[in-house]
């Protein structure tokens, strides 16, 4: 959990009891009433759930969180669930992120299962994570702004134009700091429009990122005239689970934000990264919190987020920052004075607070040169970052402390000329010349000057599929298409339009085609409505789309088996003499390989 700290220098420590022995409040159903489809978190109904706990990691019971691959029907997806133990998906957004819920107790094993299935990108569990935690009169507390060159930089921009997604614990929308500031959020918790504050720290995450500059109240912030979006995705213990991170980015993307601040350490969560890169294809950026560990969390650096680690005043890594890899850049997170729910003012410490000052640069950078792609804003965020400790980039600081009046000046001065490079695309899987059938994994490569904004697959010229963030992974369902060949081409478009195609792939569809014609049946002998005496000469004829050899003819005399014979014939003499005088049915009865069966019947009188 983020810690604070008071005017008096009193640590004042917002965790009252370990992770271990609490409960997590269940995520309430995520339903957006703002015309976006939201993936629910958990049953509709739920107050509250028990986290699941296993050698000291807390997830969610009941619930795990996919990627299918682009492409894959609903109807499959299902199938693959059920042979693998059960579950229901729901899909978030419009991504191909799915949360599943499934019987309490089977999360490990279901995601180990899935995570080996050819049609899923990856699996894994809802793991539970803490916080990490001008004329404005408290501007000179604020040490933070001028160690990175905010003030300076004020002189080009002030985040005007932008829109901050702060995903937290709710913002005090009523703040003297912060109510100029709003724009309309979601609450993923309760599944409502009421984004108030229910715990402290998303107020001073949002007041780090863009309390209102020049406004003669409380403090200032980088971007201080960038609008706020509030992302309630925690409970009111200030935890949350990744599926709420990853609904909330997505709706994020989907209405208007540039920056998304999350003040969690979920750099290792590949559902988390998914929906980063979503928000990249929409010209957006993702600021996360390290984490408060003090350790090497040895996770992996990945492009889909930018990861932070907090110093203090003399550019030192604080000792509770968390580091490893997946550091990108560095940036203040010890007493860092901003907005408190309430409408107050306080310090705080936490890598939570290094990511959001991290986004207002971002903000900065974005409202000084709105045409940048979000590649651009990312790379000229790290090249201009003062390098410390090791030289060059290091897992401690990344590629150096944020510096603000760097960036933005060169945000400011980068040309942005027209984009006319096409991205290059290629397909890795399956390789030409390949028999496929059933549910066929395509894998794609590309890449781009700017950044791939999705990538199409097309089958025979017709577009079947498409992913918004890598890696581009598809499911083609080659039923959909006839026996014979076929041919696979991926198609990228980046965000100014441009497009790049791939080679053409030839394949040979190859599926066993279900066989649903009935036999047509014949009775040539006797006629319908005859008489008949003596021996009569029965003759009935079968035929069917599979071929005459498997088809099983039964003939029937008033419900009663004469015969049955393999093939398209019957030839059969009925002695009728002895048979007392009346109405009698004849009924031929065929039945194919496929179990596909029809008949005809005649009646004669005796």
């Amino acid at each position: 959990m983020a810690e604070s700290i008071n005017s008096t220098g009193t640590r004042l420590n917002h965790t009252t009891s370990s992770p271990s022995r609490r409960a997590a409040a269940l995520l309430r159903p995520a339903l957006s009433t703002l015309g976006v489809a939201v993936a629910l978190a958990c049953s509709a109904g739920a107050h509250a759930q028990q986290a699941a706990t296993s050698a000291g990691e807390e997830f969610a019971s009941g619930r795990i969180l996919i990627k299918a691959r682009a492409g894959l029907p609903d109807a499959a997806l299902s199938r693959i669930l059920q042979q693998n133990g059960g579950g229901t998906a729901r899909r978030v957004g419009r991504t191909d992120l799915r949360i599943v819920t499934l019987r309490p107790g089977q999360e490990k094993r279901l995601v180990e299962r899935l995570k080996r299935h050819p049609h899923i990108e990856f699996a894994e569990v809802d793991r539970k994570v803490p916080l990490q935690s001008s004329n404005d009169p408290f501007f000179g507390s604020q040490w933070h702004l001028t160690k990175i060159g905010v003030p300076s930089a004020w002189n080009a921009t002030d985040g005007s134009g932008v829109r901050i997604a702060i995903l937290d614990t709710g913002v005090d929308g009523n703040h003297p700091d912060l109510k100029d500031r709003m724009v309309a959020g979601y609450n993923f918790y309760d599944g409502n429009t009421d984004t108030r504050d229910v715990h402290g720290h998303g107020t001073a995450v949002a007041g780090t990122a863009a309390a209102t500059l020049n406004n003669g109240a409380g403090v200032a912030s980088p971007a201080g005239r960038a609008s706020i979006m509030p992302l309630r995705i925690s409970a009111p213990d200030g935890y949350a689970y990744w599926s709420t991170v990853a609904n909330a980015l997505v709706w994020a993307a989907d209405n208007g934000a540039r920056v998304a601040n999350v003040s969690y350490a979920v750099t290792g969560s590949s559902t988390v990264q998914s929906a980063a890169n979503y928000m990249k294809s929409k010209g957006g950026l993702v600021v996360v919190s390290a984490g408060n560990n003090g350790r090497d969390e040895g996770l992996a650096a990945t492009s889909a987020m930018i990861t932070v680690s907090a110093t203090d005043s003399g550019d030192n890594l604080t000792s509770w920052s968390s580091y490893g890899p997946m550091v990108d850049i560095s940036a203040p997170g010890a007493g860092i004075y901003t907005t408190t729910n309430g409408g107050g003012y306080g310090s705080w410490n936490g890598t939570s607070f290094s990511s959001p000052l991290t986004a207002g640069v971002v903000a900065m950078m974005m409202s000084a040169n709105p045409a940048l792609a979000p590649a651009d804003v990312e790379r000229l965020l790290l090249s201009t970052a003062l390098d410390l400790g090791t030289a060059g980039t290091d897992t401690r600081f990344g590629s150096g402390r944020v510096d603000a009046e760097a960036a933005v000046a060169a945000a400011a001065s980068t040309a942005t000329t027209a984009d006319t490079t096409a991205p290059t695309v290629a397909i890795a899987t399956p390789a030409g010349g390949s028999i496929l059938s059933g549910l066929v994994a395509v894998d794609v490569s590309a890449s781009d000057n700017k950044g791939v904004a999705r990538v199409d697959l097309r089958v025979n010229g017709s577009t079947v599929a498409s992913d918004s963030s890598a890696p581009f992974a598809f499911s083609w369902d080659s039923t959909k298409a006839a026996n014979g060949g076929a041919t696979l081409q991926a198609v990228a478009v980046d965000a100014a339009g441009n497009t790049g195609s791939s080679a053409t792939v030839s394949v040979t569809v190859s599926n066993v085609v279900a066989d649903t014609t009935a036999p047509a049946v014949t009775i040539s002998n006797p006629a319908d409505g005859a008489r008949v005496s003596g021996t009569v000469g029965i003759r009935v004829s079968a035929t069917d789309n599979s071929g005459s050899a498997g088809i099983t003819q039964t003939l029937l005399i008033n419900g009663k088996t004469i015969t049955t014979v393999k093939g398209g014939s019957i030839s059969f003499n009925w002695n009728t003499r002895r048979l007392t005088p009346g109405s009698y049915t004849i009924q031929a009865i065929a039945r194919d390989a496929a179990g596909n069966s029809s008949s005809r019947s005649v009646t004669v009188t005796r």
